[in-house]
């Protein structure tokens, strides 16, 4: 009992000595900052989730304004917002929908170009609607991309226009864009509002400041970034062994103080003017002069010396170490130009991290352990230096290439989080195509998409759907479609054959259709649109689809051969009548050209071979104005179909058997419900390619020379002896 007693009286000897000390400090604070009231009412500002600095006097800074941003860093982690928590499931019942407020909702008195390309990039997408019922998820008009107080760029009184939403409800659902935040001396998180609910789309991210699977880290670029497009990456040819003149490198400011200098200020440690160039600059800010060092002339000099460019496409790793923020340009810099990243920036949550497997393009380093860095890129090989500069090449194009790729990246990894039951692999993340080119609403599965065959150790399906296109009615036993039916199903390869009945009169009984070994279905289209032949109807379950236009002239032997090819190149367009491209320079233009030459760039889809899932992305990936532009001219949908493959693909279609009665059989029939009949079909087309290019943001099809002919092809041997003896008879 005697023991217990002396415990409960030390512990409330501790207690008071503690009440008074908080107590002391009290009172100093007050006789520090003037009256007793004015100090309380600072605290009940700095117990709101955030204080602004334009609501305390200059000459309150100092000890208040730390107790601020300590209250405020506090009340920030602690609340620890997940989708399961923050975020309301029952708004995105139906498909994803993002909605952008009208710049007359909240005031807003300018915007930055960088700011205006991502709202451009969301309300360009399929994912954008006006309708706010509509929406799943809402993005601010007022611009937050940089929220530093020195900044130009800087818009005040930002917590006022966006509490004023009417559909803010505390940032539910809501989604923030923001490449910087804080001001110097610390570059705190703090954007200077409440972000409440909110997800964060944020650059330069903390690890600490982060909430997983709920903010988004995305990377920070420049205002000159491409809104559409953008520069391919600088990998021209996978030279083995993969080595270039410089092992390291790096160029940019040393800072002499404060955040960010510890590691450029220590760089001149590794720098051997060999192979290892690291070079800094202490020019920079108006008063570097105050604080240049021995080194800084030197080092000054040695900068002069070295063409960044050069640098940056001459080595093998480049060096991206923290600037005053965790992100830093040298990073998309790096990507682009296939030098292996080494990053240096500790607690940094690297862009895009919940989908991408940085692990197999960048070196990740550790700021303590600078003086190991040297002996870390020597001691990768060859064979993984080919394969990290592969994947940066991938990861540059498919996700940071242009602002539309980061921002729908984005929305694409919200989405995926929404609708969990569709979400993609990280295989498809980290694969060609790339998450944005396979939509999970076709498949959560890899083997159902074209891409992953090799991968996977799969083969696609031995059979085929003819899905043929019909516009014209059924008049007469000679026609065209009729024949081409016949010769089709006879296919050893063919499932079943879907006529699309597109005519404006009904379709004709079954029994006018031709007797055949396959199953015939006709779908009699509600809207006519030329678009309609690529829908994903639920009937086609081959990989394989065959689309054909009615006129088509083709025989038994050529379906099979191009059926087989196809089998080889499944992620491809393969078919017959090819069609070229080409830049017209004195008008400024794309030209579109049927010549019969050795060259060409698309494989037109009325005798043609693809993957069905090409159906489901024209559909449901498109936007709506390209589709009602194919509709309305009743034309290009089959340029279209080839920009989007070639898209996704980056290569070029397959040409099979060259047909040269293909073309003038079509000429010959001058039917009215034929195209080539029509003398602004050129023009159409010709129209067609450039605004398809503006959309894409540049002109994805591939020029090639390649054609496939069955083996003994037109040789001067026997027939017995030649597998597909009808292809020369023709």
């Amino acid at each position: 009992m005697q023991a217990k007693k002396r415990y409960v009286l030390a512990l409330a000897a501790a207690c008071a000595m503690l009440l008074a000390y908080i107590c002391t400090l009290h009172t100093t604070e007050l006789q520090t900052h003037g009256d007793e009231p004015h100090f309380h009412a600072l605290l009940q500002h700095a117990e709101q989730p955030y204080l602004f600095l334009e609501e305390v006097e200059p000459e309150e800074y100092g000890p208040l304004v730390l107790l601020r941003r300590e209250i405020q860093n506090n009340m920030y982690k602690s609340r620890r917002c997940r989708m399961d928590t923050c975020f309301d499931f029952g708004r995105c019942q139906g498909a994803f929908r993002v909605y952008v407020y009208p710049p007359g909702t909240s005031a807003v008195t300018g915007i930055s170009e960088n700011y205006r390309k991502v709202l451009a990039a969301i309300e360009d997408s399929r994912f954008y609607t006006s309708d706010p019922s509509e929406a799943c998820l809402f993005v601010l008009s007022v611009d937050t991309l940089d929220r530093d107080r020195l900044s130009p760029q800087y818009v005040q009184d930002v917590r006022t226009q966006i509490q004023n939403l009417p559909l803010w409800n505390d940032g539910r659902n809501h989604l923030i864009f923001n490449l910087y935040s804080g001001t110097w001396p610390d570059y705190a998180e703090d954007l200077g509002f409440d972000v409440g609910q909110a997800m964060l789309a944020k650059a330069s991210v903390d690890v600490q400041n982060f909430r997983p699977n709920f903010d988004v880290s995305i990377p920070l670029f420049s205002k000159d970034h491409p809104q559409k497009g953008g520069e391919k990456g600088y990998l021209t040819s996978n030279n083995v062994p993969p080595a270039r003149k410089y092992l390291l490198v790096f160029k940019g400011k040393r800072y002499l103080t404060g955040i960010g200098s510890e590691t450029r200020n220590a760089l001149y440690h590794i720098h051997n003017r060999e192979d290892m160039i690291l070079l800094t600059t202490c020019k920079h800010g108006k008063d570097w002069e105050k604080h240049k060092d021995a080194r800084c002339d030197q080092d000054n000099e040695e900068y002069s010396k070295f063409d960044y460019q050069e640098l940056l496409h001459n080595s093998t790793f480049c060096l991206v170490p923290r600037g005053r923020r965790l992100g830093s340009f040298r990073f998309l810099e790096a990507l682009q130009a296939a030098c292996i990243p080494v990053l240096l920036s500790n607690g940094w949550e690297l862009p895009f991290s919940e989908v991408i497997d940085w692990s197999k393009a960048a070196i990740i380093g550790d700021e303590r352990l600078l003086l190991q860095i040297p002996s870390i890129t020597r001691s990768v090989d060859a064979e993984r230096i080919l394969a990290l500069r592969q994947q940066t090449q991938f990861l540059w194009d498919s996700y940071f290439s242009s602002v539309d790729k980061i921002v729908l990246t984005t929305l694409e990894i919200i989405q995926d989080r929404i609708y969990t039951y569709t979400s993609r692999s990280m295989l498809m993340w980290n694969s060609l195509p790339g998450g944005l080119y396979t939509l999970p609403r076709f498949s959560s599965y890899p083997t159902l998409f074209p891409f992953y065959y090799g991968l996977l150790g799969k083969t696609p399906q031995q059979e085929f759907t003819a899905v043929i296109q019909a516009v014209a009615p059924l008049q007469s036993p000679q026609q065209p479609i009729l024949k081409l039916i016949i010769a089709v199903a006879k296919s050893k390869f063919c499932a079943q054959i879907i006529v699309l009945w597109n005519c404006d009169k009904p379709s004709p009984p079954r029994s006018k259709w031709p007797s055949i070994s396959v199953p015939l279905t006709v779908i009699e289209e509600e809207r006519k649109t030329m678009s309609g032949r690529f829908f994903p109807h639920d009937v086609i379950r081959t990989d394989a689809v065959l689309s054909l236009d009615e006129d088509s002239v083709l025989s038994t032997n050529e379906v099979d051969f191009a059926f087989i090819v196809w089998h080889s190149f499944p992620e491809r367009i393969v078919g017959y009548p090819g069609r070229s491209h080409y830049w017209d320079a004195t008008k400024g233009r794309w030209g579109y050209t049927s010549k019969w030459t050795n060259e060409y760039s698309m494989v037109l889809t009325g005798a043609a071979f693809y993957h069905r899932y090409y159906h489901f992305l024209y559909t449901h990936y498109l936007p709506s104005r390209l589709l009602s532009m194919v509709d309305q001219l009743a034309n290009c949908e089959d340029i279209l179909m080839n920009f989007l493959v070639s898209t996704v693909t980056k290569l070029p279609p397959i040409k099979v058997t060259q047909k040269k009665q293909y073309k003038e059989t079509m000429m010959q029939q001058g039917s009215k419900s034929s195209r080539w009949a029509d003398p602004d079909h050129f023009a159409q087309r010709q129209s067609c390619m450039n605004s398809f290019a503006a959309w894409f943001g540049f002109m994805p099809l591939v020029h090639s020379q390649l054609r496939l002919d069955p083996v003994l092809f037109k040789d001067q041997v026997s027939i017995l002896r030649k597998k597909y003896r009808d292809i020369e008879r023709l």
